[in-house]
């Protein structure tokens, strides 16, 4: 008999359980295993260290690109109003300034070299007259530029109420008609220019004003103070020098005055015109004594040869001889002697008074040459501001060049732009 074993069949497989992963941050979740559709396996959520590596899986959020799109907008946007509103700034609103200009020279006619006892000098001084001076037109420059010059200016020609008018836009007039000197002085440096060409040797003036008639009126009347300050300086110099020379003239005069007066007492008191004649009288007297006596004494050598010594003839020589002796003993004392009345004493203190009015005579005549000199040169080195070119009268507005500062602003507004927004692309770069 044959018996049937029969096996139950295996198990089926159980199905895989699906796993999805964490969706991204910026998308919505889906539901749970109960809300998925047909032909779809349940999805189970991720915990643990499984949720933390699918969150570091996840790809980055990108920025969007419409914020630089919106920043390059802004800056160029910004960039083209600035543009904008500086043209119409200088296109419309701008008031006209008017150019008055001079050229001119300092020029010095020195005569100071002048030698009266030749031509050589006149003609050099001639030739040295015309020559531009460089320090003189810097000097003139710094005081054309200073302080005192734009009083003398706004005195005269009421610049602060000129430049304050109302009438003129804001931006280039100036603040208050009684505005402080030290900023209108800062003010008037944008109005006024001085420069000095060193090639041509020529000092270039320039002022601008809102009108043609006041231009002119501060470059003419700059030119006016200026040689007026030049020539004073020149003036107050020579004047000083002029004084040192008659006081030093005078102070010699009174010395020379006492140094002959000097010479005359001494010699009244001591009753010689002149001691060193005197002496010269008796030291020729004395010459003639010794010859007198050299001869007597060859006379008695002859007498007493053939004659006894009692012989009339021989005493009469010898008194001769003592005679001459004892004139020589006083000639020799007067002329020279240890007392302070000895000739020679009085001969030589007379010397010392001569010397003394000789040497006062010479200073007091140099004294008076130098005064002289200095004289003629404070009347002929006088200092000339030459006009190349005189104070012009403008015709037409020469500032502010509308088109130009339009332009250039526009350009540096520009770059400006592009130089801010390669700045925001490179910090963005480096944050991403």
């Amino acid at each position: 008999m044959s018996t049937d074993l029969a096996y139950p069949p295996p198990p089926a497989p159980a199905a895989p359980i699906a796993r999805r992963r964490r969706p991204p941050a910026d998308l919505p979740e889906q539901g749970d295993g109960q809300d998925a559709g047909p032909g779809e396996a349940a999805t189970l959520p991720l915990s643990g260290p499984r949720e933390g590596l699918g969150a570091a899986m996840a790809p980055p959020a990108r920025r969007p690109r419409w914020r630089a799109a919106q920043i390059r907008h802004l800056v160029l946007g910004l960039a083209g109003a600035a543009s904008l509103v500086a043209s119409a700034y200088w296109c419309l609103i701008a008031s006209d300034l008017y150019v008055s200009e001079t050229d001119v020279v300092v020029q010095r006619a020195d005569m100071g070299a002048i030698d009266p006892g030749g031509l050589g000098g006149l003609l050099s001084g001639l030739a040295g007259a015309g020559g531009g001076n460089r320090n003189d037109q810097m000097l003139l420059r710094n005081h054309l530029l200073s302080q005192d010059m734009l009083a003398r200016l706004d005195a005269r020609l009421h610049l602060r109420a000129h430049y304050a008018d109302h009438r003129h836009d804001w931006l280039s007039r100036l603040g208050a008609a009684n505005a402080p000197m030290a900023r209108f002085r800062d003010y008037m440096k944008a109005r006024v220019r001085v420069d000095y060409d060193d090639n041509a040797g020529v000092l270039h003036v320039e002022a601008s004003a809102y009108d043609p008639a006041t231009a002119q009126a501060i470059v003419a009347a700059m030119l006016h103070e200026g040689a007026a300050f030049m020539n004073a300086n020149d003036h107050r110099l020579a004047q000083t020098q002029v004084d040192f020379l008659a006081s030093e003239a005078a102070q010699m005069g009174k010395r020379n005055q006492q140094a002959r007066q000097a010479v005359l007492d001494f010699q009244s008191k001591e009753g010689m015109v002149s001691p060193d004649g005197t002496l010269d009288a008796v030291a020729g007297t004395i010459a003639q004594l010794e010859a007198r006596k050299s001869a007597l004494q060859t006379q008695l050598g002859t007498l007493e040869a053939y004659l006894v010594s009692a012989h009339p003839d021989v005493v009469a020589v010898r008194q001769q001889i003592g005679a001459i002796d004892a004139e020589l003993a006083r000639e020799r004392a007067r002329a020279a002697a240890p007392e302070p009345g000895a000739l020679n004493r009085r001969a030589d203190a007379f010397r010392q008074l001569q010397q003394e009015a000789q040497f006062s005579q010479s200073l007091y005549q140099t004294t008076l040459a130098a005064l002289e000199k200095g004289r003629i040169t404070a009347m002929q080195a006088m200092k000339q501001i030459s006009v190349v070119q005189a104070p012009t009268l403008p015709e037409y507005p020469a500032r502010p060049r509308r088109l130009y500062n339009a332009l250039v602003f526009t350009l540096a507004a520009f770059l400006a732009a592009a130089i801010a927004l390669l700045l925001v692309s490179v910090v963005r770069d480096h944050v991403d």
